[in-house]
Formats: C-alpha cells, structure tokens, sequence
C-alpha cells in the first residue's frame, strides 16, 4: 500500500505528464524538495505501475505522454490541474472524520493538447494561434494571441490574453477553444501592459435598503460587515465575475431583496469596468 506522500507524488507525475506534456525528476525535486535519487524512483515506480503512459526523450531530457496514455491517478479534468495552479495543493495529506458533499457541477471540456500549448506559451511569452468560438460568433474564428493568466471566474475558467485582432487584453472561456492551438514566436506583450490586470478596484456592498432592519443585521452578520458594509478587492478586469460570483445585478431593480439579498453601492465609480463585452 502506498503512503500519502508516494501516492500524491504518483498524482503530480501524471497530472503534469498529462497537462503539461513532460515530466523530470526536476518537477519532483521542485515541487517536494526530495532527492534526485528519490524523484527518480518515483517516476520508475510511476512506469511500474503505468508502463505504457510514459516514455522516456533524450532530446527533452523528460518523459513524455504516450498516445496510449491511460490515467490512473488523475480524474482528466481541467479544472483539477487548474486547481493545483492556484492552490499547489489539491491532495490533503490529512483526512476529515466528518461526513460532507459537494455540488456536482458540470464538467467543461478542454483537451489537454490546448493546455500544453497555453502553459508554454504563458510560461515563454510567446504568441499563439488559435481557433475560437463564442456564443455571438459561434462559427470558428482565427485569432493570435498573447496569454498571461489563468483565471478561475468560479463555475469556468478563462485565459486572460491580449487580442492581436481586436487590440485589447481580453477573456477567453478555456472550453471555447477548437483544434490546436500553433505556438509562434516570442514577443514583448505581456502582463504589465494589461491596466485591466493592474487596476484595483473595491468593490462596496451593504445589505439591500428594501429588506428590514433586522434582515439587513442578517445580512452584516453573514458576511462579517463592518458598519453594515462589505469590502471586496479585485482586479478591474474582474470586477464583472465578481458581482456575478456575489449575485448582484446592477441592471435589473426588479429582483426581490430577498433574493438578491446585497447591492454595489459604489458602481458610478467602476462602472468602467462593468458590462464591458465579453468574447
């Protein structure tokens, strides 16, 4: 029986074999400050027990994902390599006693060959074309650009990129991408040219005016409001996901404050950065 700590290097060697398209006692040394000596092994032990997912390429000094690659250690959705981005932790090496669930949200489909192509190019800074689609253009679309984040907006992911067609740093839906992408060359667009990246905004909300006092002290309570406000810092290009994450329209009065539940009290003063049109 494997330990905690073999078991979740065995995970990282695939999640990183899978979704990145290469893996080297490096990555292991890196990631868990263990011996060459030892990292090797486990990528051996790794080869025991998936013998035809991964074989070894002088010229990349790596092992590489076999087209007979089999998973059995990772789930083949995005969204866990994703979550290990941003966390760099998805495995706890404690377990809890007490019973949960979570929601079963649906899955978004996003080939691995289109991640491996977006982390080397966030990772060179290099341009990358792509084919792409939206619900207002829903027919293919060629377009070359420049990625720099990934950005988890809740229930999707997108890719912050700069635009070459439309000139703008600009959000793309992962499961949006079609075919595989072409890495071209490097360039000098990247992140610090993004305002949208850099700008801070605070975004200032209170309980809704219409619920009663005491609905409203509900509502401070919940979200552990100072004065009857809450204060949520974001980067301006998120400020749209943002709201939607809190559930709060700033468009439709109509909405019951029940259901609502907060309002922006300060949206003259990003409005900027809301509704701006989405890709």
């Amino acid at each position: 029986m494997l330990s905690i700590n073999q078991d979740k290097r065995l995970w990282f060697i695939e999640l990183i074999a899978w979704w990145e398209g290469r893996i080297s006692a490096s990555h292991l040394i890196r990631q868990f400050a263990i011996s060459r000596t030892q990292a090797q092994q486990d990528i051996q032990h790794y080869r025991q027990r998936a013998p035809n997912n991964l074989m070894y390429h002088a010229s990349y000094k790596s092992y590489l994902p076999q087209s007979s690659f089999i998973s059995q250690f990772i789930n083949g959705d995005v969204v866990e390599y994703l979550n290990w981005i941003s966390h760099q932790d998805s495995i706890s090496d404690v377990s809890t006693a007490l019973p949960y669930t979570t929601l079963a949200l649906p899955t978004r489909q996003v080939s691995a060959d289109i991640i491996r192509v977006l982390v080397t190019a966030i990772r060179q800074q290099r341009r990358v074309e792509v084919d792409y689609v939206s619900v207002a253009n829903p027919d293919r679309q060629g377009r070359i650009i420049v990625p720099h984040h990934f950005v988890s907006t809740g229930l999707r992911w997108h890719l912050r990129a700069f635009c070459e067609k439309s000139q703008q740093y600009r959000d793309f839906v992962l499961s949006r991408f079609r075919g595989i992408p072409d890495l071209l060359n490097k360039t000098d667009i990247n992140a610090q040219q993004d305002s949208g990246w850099h700008t801070q905004l605070t975004l200032i909300f209170t309980p809704d005016p219409r619920l009663s006092p005491q609905q409203q002290d509900v509502i401070a309570h919940d979200y552990q409001m100072q004065n009857k406000q809450l204060r949520l810092n974001t980067r301006a290009c998120l400020a749209q996901y943002l709201l939607q994450e809190m559930q709060v329209n700033t468009r439709d009065i109509a909405i019951s404050p029940e259901a609502q539940q907060l309002v922006l009290t300060n949206a003259e003063a990003i409005k900027l950065w809301l509704f701006e049109e989405k890709s």
